[in-house]
């Protein structure tokens, strides 16, 4: 399961992710992540069946703990397969198929939101995580 893990300016110092993965034993797959003196965020892969424990230490620490549990949202009538989302994905969600149409594999999405951003005709758009 994809969580992103928002880290407050009051905390973004301390290293609250290596005291949580020390502290459970669960290993976090990390595909995404930013640091300021502001803040952090970061997006990474949980076992689900161990979310709660890890989420639960996280948050003891001081960080916000989202599931991303919408992946990215197409819409195939506003799309033209241009393929401007095809260069730009790092995890590579979209193909282009031997016949050129467009192919999304939802499950890669890490919501970057860099498709969003670079589609012309605004036919990608992220859902709304609980």
């Amino acid at each position: 399961m994809k969580i992103k893990i928002s880290i407050s300016s009051d905390v973004v110092t301390k290293p609250i992710m290596a005291e949580s993965i020390l502290e459970t034993g669960i290993l976090l797959n990390i595909s995404q992540a930013h640091f300021d003196r502001s803040h952090g965020e970061v997006v990474a892969d949980v076992d689900e069946d161990r979310f709660d424990i890890m989420c639960k230490s996280l948050t003891n620490k001081g960080a916000k703990v989202t599931k991303l549990d919408t992946p990215i949202m197409w819409d195939e009538n506003e799309c033209v397969e241009c393929s401007a989302c095809v260069s730009v994905c790092p995890t590579k969600v979209f193909s282009l198929d031997d016949d050129f149409s467009l192919q999304v594999d939802e499950s890669k999405c890490i919501q970057c939101g860099t498709c969003v951003d670079m589609c012309p005709h605004h036919a990608l758009s992220l859902g709304n995580n609980s």
